[in-house]
């Protein structure tokens, strides 16, 4: 029985994080109501309160569930001895673009994230993410960090930076993209566009600045 009963919660916990996607994309989460996702679950507030304290924890909980694959495959890349670390990060931003033209659900929530979402909005979820952003980042350079230490690219690359043009340059695919979907075929086109990158930091890569005082 008290399977059954935990069952029917999980259940009713996805129906409405599922809910919630529905309407936060249609209406934008500013006009979103605990009513509206009720309403599109088929169910009462008291079901969103039984799970969720309010408005930005349901928030903060779908963009968890949505985030929860690319950190999973983060975290197994960082903590493995890498002999070939930028295949590595390739598999990881090919994972990312694939991941959110391949899923439906993933395509949904970024998009509420990047166009539905107003960023003066005060949810504590931005705060949170910051918080996960920085650790992620942190991750990703040290892959970086590692194929400047196996010589794949020059010792003098600056790890920060190549990072943060990785980053940059996957959330830029990813922000446009969304905007027309069916301009082209992400998926079709994932792997030349991480190439395109990934080449130019092999040709490339962004080199430390020397300081005036070393110059």
């Amino acid at each position: 029985m008290v399977r059954k009963t935990k069952e029917e919660a999980q259940e009713t916990y996805t129906a409405l994080l599922n809910a919630a996607e529905q309407v936060f994309s249609a209406k934008g989460v500013t006009n979103t109501t605990l009513n509206d996702v009720a309403q599109a679950a088929g169910m009462t507030r008291g079901a969103i309160y039984w799970h969720f304290k309010d408005k930005n924890a349901l928030f903060q909980a779908m963009c968890d569930r949505a985030f929860l694959p690319m950190e999973g495959l983060l975290n197994e890349i960082a903590g493995t001895p890498q002999t070939d670390p930028i295949t590595a990060l390739r598999e990881l931003n090919l994972h990312f673009l694939q991941l959110v033209s391949g899923d439906q659900q993933q395509r949904r929530v970024f998009d509420i994230i990047f166009h539905r979402c107003e960023k003066n909005l005060d949810l504590p979820f931005f705060e949170t993410e910051q918080e996960k952003r920085t650790e992620c980042l942190s991750k990703v350079e040290s892959i970086i960090q590692h194929a400047v230490r196996i010589g794949q690219l020059h010792p003098d690359t600056d790890s920060w930076i190549a990072m943060q043009a990785n980053h940059a340059f996957l959330v830029g695919i990813v922000h446009e993209w969304l905007e027309d979907p069916s301009a082209y075929s992400l998926a079709d086109h994932a792997e030349d566009m991480i190439d395109i990158f990934l080449t130019g930091l092999f040709a490339r890569p962004p080199l430390k600045k020397k300081s005036k005082e070393n110059s």
